[in-house]
């Protein structure tokens, strides 16, 4: 006989969703059962920034900055292209406030205003050129997790900082070694891992120990309602009940094969996200007859490979690239060597420009893409984990000349000197009349802010050596996936709820559709439907 186990909620995930919904409905009065498939807790939120973008948040609100419900939802929908659903939208600008201050209020969450840092499109209605929306995490000291702490994905790589102090975060000066080295000994960690650990402590305070490594295989029902899960852990058949229902939290799809090349429009080939990422809610919640949204969409990024550092499972391990191509003395160019976008525009809506079809060729635009950099921008700036002064990989390809560059990519060398001479031309004279790269407040945020104007991220590229390292079409995770109302309960084909479903974070289709606002677009979202699905899974049948 398989052995069982019962709850009353039962929660599939441990990431910033799935901790939410289950510190949700504990509170709400339920009994409950967070469940992770892999041995290690977090796994895309543990390895992000951390940032959470919520309008009209508790720390705006302490600080006396502006904002609405009407300014919210007034940017929402100058961006929507047809794929955002009134009761979905208007749900997470309501409750994303309620859902961040219930996390604050049980000390599962402990953030700041992220100075400065504007919302991604400032020429839409609602939007905040200021920033504000975007809220950061203080330290954790990991001790405070006992033995917990080492399960935590990727902690082997502790970020001592938050990510006001680092450039991703808009500062200008990193903490003294000193001090870095200090937390390092103390065990305090930033970013996501912050977030987490902070998430993962507050459910362990309430008895709510994650069960690892349980995979599951179906959903059981009785009638129309879903009653729980079987599975299995470490190999033996496990049953899972759940009394008033399940919570989805598994995260996207884009690491299984299928669903990737079922599902997403445009090529993928290096996902920022970590190989947890493989679609398992999306199978249970397609079995359970869920109707489906987004499904072609995902958080498009353009991402770099560092082959030299895979994931500790094997894969391959890929970033998101951000200051890399917005500081001076680089452009991105594309297989005709020439330029194709603003280098320094925000990620999710640049990850677009690698879809760009050619039907002439047959093929896409802008890929192979290859960001070109000199001497001295390898003296001032970081690539991927390589800080400015130390070695430049061995991966990433140099030469003496740009004609000999072109060679090494294969791409045409006459082509990329008469781009790079244009692009000099301009950057000196402070504009980029073609993209308009350094126009707006969001391009000059990761620039170089030791410079002044559009010298933040305009500057020739003169000095030899040359270098080039190939760009890929990635996302930090897909954002489709079963439809839920605004309470984060799964709708059927019919449109209807299916009773004890529910689900939150990016195993759903997103509440925001495809529209990334700002810093934190993900994990507000998320944290906030994590927050309504436990409340609705808690008060079902009550």
């Amino acid at each position: 006989m398989p052995r069982m186990k019962e709850a009353d909620v039962i929660i599939l995930g441990t990431g910033a969703a799935g901790m939410a919904a289950a510190l949700a409905a504990y509170e709400t009065g339920a009994e409950v059962l967070l469940v992770e498939k892999f041995d290690r807790v977090g796994g895309t939120s543990a390895i992000s920034g951390g940032v959470i973008w919520v309008a009209d948040n508790p720390r705006m609100r302490a600080a006396g900055m502006a904002d609405s419900r009407e300014d919210a939802l007034a940017y929402f929908r100058s961006l929507d292209h047809g794929d955002l659903v009134d009761e979905t939208i208007e749900a997470f600008v309501d409750s994303g406030p309620e859902a961040l201050a219930f996390l604050e209020s049980i000390d599962a969450l402990k953030v700041a205003v992220l100075p400065g840092y504007p919302d991604y499109y400032l020429d839409r209605p609602g939007a905040k050129p200021q920033g504000s929306r975007a809220l950061d995490h203080d330290l954790f000291a990991l001790g405070e997790l006992g033995e917990w702490a080492a399960r935590i994905y990727a902690i082997e790589e502790p970020k001592p900082l938050m990510l006001r102090e680092t450039p991703l975060g808009g500062a200008t000066t990193m903490p003294p070694p000193q001090v870095l080295g200090e937390r390092m000994a103390a065990r305090q960690c930033g970013f996501g891992q912050a977030m987490v650990a902070r998430l993962l402590k507050a459910c362990l305070v309430r008895g709510i120990a994650p069960m690892l490594g349980v995979t599951t295989h179906r959903l059981l029902r009785d009638g129309a309602r879903i009653t729980g899960i079987e599975a299995e852990q470490n190999g033996a058949p496990l049953t899972l009940k759940a009394r008033r229902g399940v919570v989805i939290a598994t995260g996207g799809f884009e690491w299984d094969t299928e669903s990737r090349q079922t599902f997403l429009r445009g090529p993928v080939t290096a996902p920022a996200s970590p190989p947890t990422a493989s679609g398992g809610g999306l199978k249970l919640a397609m079995q359970a007859g869920a109707k489906l949204g987004n499904m072609t969409s995902a958080w498009w990024a353009p991402t770099l490979v560092t082959p030299d550092a895979p994931w500790a499972s094997g894969e391959q391990r890929a970033q998101i690239i951000l200051i890399e191509r917005t500081v001076p003395h680089s452009i991105m160019v594309n297989r005709s060597a020439q330029r194709f976008c603003n280098e320094a525009a925000n990620y999710s809506a640049l990850g677009g420009v690698f879809h760009q079809f050619d039907p002439a060729n047959y093929d896409y635009l802008n890929l192979p893409a290859y960001l070109i950099f000199d001497a001295q921008y390898a003296a001032r700036y970081p690539l991927g984990t390589r800080q400015p002064g130390q070695p430049i990989p061995d991966w990433v390809k140099r030469a003496d000349t740009l004609e000999a560059l072109a060679q090494q990519i294969g791409i045409d060398g006459a082509v990329l000197e008469e781009t790079v001479a244009h692009f000099n031309v301009h950057a000196e004279a402070g504009e980029d009349p073609d993209f308009g790269r350094g126009t707006s407040a969001y391009d000059h945020f990761y620039g170089d802010r030791s410079r002044s104007g559009a010298a933040v991220t305009l500057g020739a590229i003169r000095e030899a050596p040359f270098y080039a390292v190939e760009i890929h079409s990635g996302l930090l995770g897909t954002n489709g996936g079963p439809r839920t109302d605004g309470a984060g309960r799964v709708l059927g084909h019919d449109g209807a709820v299916i009773p004890g479903l529910l689900g939150a974070g990016n195993a759903i289709a997103c509440p925001t559709g495809g529209i990334y606002a700002g810093a934190g677009g993900t994990l507000g979202p998320a944290l906030t439907f994590g927050y309504l699905a436990g409340r609705a899974a808690a008060n079902a049948n009550l």
